[in-house]
């Protein structure tokens, strides 16, 4: 009987304490912080902006006149064959990277393009060869659509002067492109 008695007291302080399990080690361990992305900016407003010669050479620039500049196109000559990069000036989070997508003259191109401190800031930027097909979009005088997930989409309003400078980068003769207002939409 008193062995029965000490096995109840001993099988009731085992139940008072439960085995050490992982879950006591998940617990203790503080969370690890989180990493997220921007929230995703809106599409900015493009009406009257226009493309306009950079006062750096061989750049190009998009924009509403008195406002930050939205688009830069540079034409880079320092290897055999030329690069055209594209920066969409709008934050970005610093080591991100994104699909930018040309869309327009019935044409699609896609590429990569990565968070670049410039100036101080983050901004989206990419290049590819000049002659590269994925630039094709630029090519004509009809609107074109950019867009980089997060940064909102950027309407390039009809202009020729996409379309001349990709030729001059190029090294070829621009063709005669029709007057952007003379197209119908």
């Amino acid at each position: 009987m008193r062995l029965l008695f000490l096995f109840t007291v001993l099988l009731a302080l085992a139940a008072c304490k439960p085995p050490p399990t992982d879950a006591d080690m998940a617990r203790d361990m503080p969370e690890a912080e989180q990493t997220f992305a921007s929230d995703p900016l809106p599409s900015p407003d493009t009406e009257g902006a226009v493309w306009a010669e950079s006062a750096e050479a061989e750049r190009i620039i998009y924009g509403v006149p008195g406002q930050p500049v939205l688009l830069a196109l540079a034409c880079i000559r320092d290897t055999s064959e030329p690069t055209l990069r594209i920066a969409r000036l709008s934050p970005a989070d610093e080591g991100a990277g994104a699909m930018l997508a040309l869309v327009g003259n019935g044409a699609i191109g896609r590429m990569e393009v990565d968070a670049t401190e410039v100036s101080g800031r983050s901004i989206w930027q990419g290049a590819l060869p000049a002659t590269d097909a994925r630039w094709e979009p630029l090519s004509g005088p009809r609107q074109v659509t950019v867009t980089v997930p997060g940064a909102g989409m950027v309407t390039l309003n009809p202009s020729a002067l996409p379309s001349q400078f990709l030729a001059d980068c190029r090294g070829e003769v621009a063709p005669k492109l029709p007057d952007p207002e003379t197209l119908a939409p």
